[in-house]
């Protein structure tokens, strides 16, 4: 845990200093007790093909797709049901072992790093959809079922899970993570669209956060469970099942591109389209870098400026008003070039592209690797942050295209960078650090959608106070006295 006074000794010190602090503190940590009996246990618990201490596994999974630095746990456990969950935590927290969970691993703030080494819990075994209620629009999941799998598995049914960070993720990992994506100025983010979580605690207990079997859509019985745990970060427990809400099939749906001179005349464009109550389905913002990123990468021929894409979903009446209507005010802003896509295949090859933005990135560099960041702040604040960030990124002569959910107020850079080059990371992190000052000072916070992690520990204390982190420090307690639950995340 962090101490008071660390953070007061954050605060007298640089970004490079607290990372060397936070790497000396790993290394004084007392080593997992993870013993050949302990393994032993383990293999009884789920059987022998599904534990693995071959080093090619367990570097699989001492990573995600960010920046940070592999940690590899001792061993790798892969359940096949929740009870084999429960025994597995019971074992970690009987023996005091690390326990981290694991979907698809695909986020960006190291959250399943294993910083201590133990256990890692991989839970892509348990795939199945365990109901889909149509009527009421709501389904049921296990942890190891993929986003583009379930949309595959409704399509039949009308119905869809919008909420789309991008990669293709677990759905029980977006709710770890607090997942969002293009579609959350529509249909919000995971914290909106879970209705129960099945959680196995560190001791093995297992709960429902909302009650066994209940999927109302609204509730005022007792603490909100559900979403305590969403966004957790595995740091309180092991999400083996979520029931999250469906939405029908938009009837129509239109994209567009367009573009402007300045950052200022986009993100007018986009607070104007909001205070006109068209409910957009996407508003992202791409920068001039990113453009040019998108062309190289996935063979466009765009203008080379700040530019916007958008979806319209709806009835078919009316919906080309209403892009009509935004029509007019981009114009009015000084856009160009606006394009509309009804096509379905021209739809998802111009968002595949966007999906595929950062390997496009790390493309303008060959031999680089990611370092993606992000922030979020009201949206009249928008053109300040982006600006700013520019110019950092400008005075450090590094490249950081910017790509930004600017509907909502939240925008990432990704730094394509060779890791090895120890001057280009430290003016990237501190570019990183900076962003998320700048962002709370204007009352927003750190990151939109990325989580805290192993990364973003050094700015969660002026997001929430150090009042916040001791109530943070107090949950993790009461749920995991022994200190097992993916330690190093969030609160560290």
């Amino acid at each position: 845990m962090i101490s008071r006074c660390f953070f007061r000794y954050l605060k007298q010190t640089s970004l490079a200093d607290y990372v060397a602090f936070r790497s000396f503190s790993r290394s004084q940590q007392t080593p997992a007790a993870v013993t050949s009996s302990f393994i032993d246990s383990l293999r009884t618990a789920v059987g022998d093909n599904n534990v693995s201490t071959s080093d090619a596994i367990r570097e699989q999974h001492g990573h995600d797709e960010s920046h940070h630095e592999v940690y590899k746990p001792d061993v790798v456990v892969f359940a096949e049901s929740v009870e084999q969950v429960s025994k597995v935590a019971k074992l970690c927290n009987e023996k005091k072992v690390p326990l981290i969970p694991f979907g698809s691993g695909t986020g960006l703030e190291g959250g399943v790093n294993a910083l201590s080494g133990g256990v890692t819990l991989d839970v892509t075994k348990m795939n199945q959809i365990v109901e889909v209620n149509a009527e009421d629009f709501d389904c049921t999941v296990q942890p190891g079922v993929m986003r583009i799998a379930l949309n595959s598995y409704l399509r039949d049914t009308g119905l869809w899970f919008p909420i789309d960070p991008g990669a293709d993720a677990s759905i029980c990992g977006m709710c770890a993570t607090s997942a969002s994506g293009t579609n959350a100025v529509r249909y919000g983010t995971m914290r909106e669209n879970v209705l129960n979580l099945q959680v196995v605690l560190p001791d093995g207990r297992v709960i429902h956060t909302a009650g066994k079997g209940k999927r109302c859509r609204k509730t005022s019985a007792g603490y909100n469970l559900t979403n305590l745990f969403v966004g957790s970060e595995g740091t309180l427990g092991i999400i083996t099942q979520a029931t999250i809400k469906l939405y029908g099939l938009p009837e129509k749906t239109i994209a567009a591109v367009c573009h402007f001179k300045t950052v200022q005349e986009a993100v007018d464009t986009v607070v104007q389209i909001m205070q006109s109550g068209i409910t957009m389905a996407k508003l992202e913002f791409l920068d001039d870098k990113a453009i040019e990123a998108f062309n190289k990468f996935s063979k466009y021929n765009m203008p080379v400026a700040q530019s916007l894409f958008l979806e319209f979903h709806g009835p078919a009446l009316g919906l080309e008003d209403q892009f009509n209507t935004v029509k007019d005010l981009i114009e009015l802003n000084g856009g160009l070039g606006l394009q509309m896509a009804t096509d379905e295949d021209e739809r998802k090859r111009l968002w595949k592209a966007r999906h595929e933005m950062l390997w496009a990135c790390t493309a303008l560099i060959p031999g680089s690797k990611p370092y993606s960041t992000d922030i979020c702040v009201p949206i009249s604040h928008l053109p300040e942050v982006i600006i700013k960030t520019k110019q950092w990124i400008d005075e450090a002569k590094v490249l950081g295209p910017m790509v930004g959910h600017v509907g909502d107020g939240n925008f990432h850079v990704f730094f394509p960078v060779n890791h090895s080059d120890k001057e280009t990371m430290a003016k990237v992190k501190d570019i990183s650090s900076k962003m998320g000052y700048l962002a709370m000072d204007l009352n927003g916070t750190c990151t939109g959608e990325h989580g805290i992690g192993m990364g973003k520990c050094h700015l969660l204390e002026k997001e929430i106070g150090p009042v916040g982190i001791q109530v943070l420090k107090d949950v993790k307690k009461c749920f995991d006295p022994n200190g097992i639950m993916n330690p190093g995340k969030i609160i560290s």
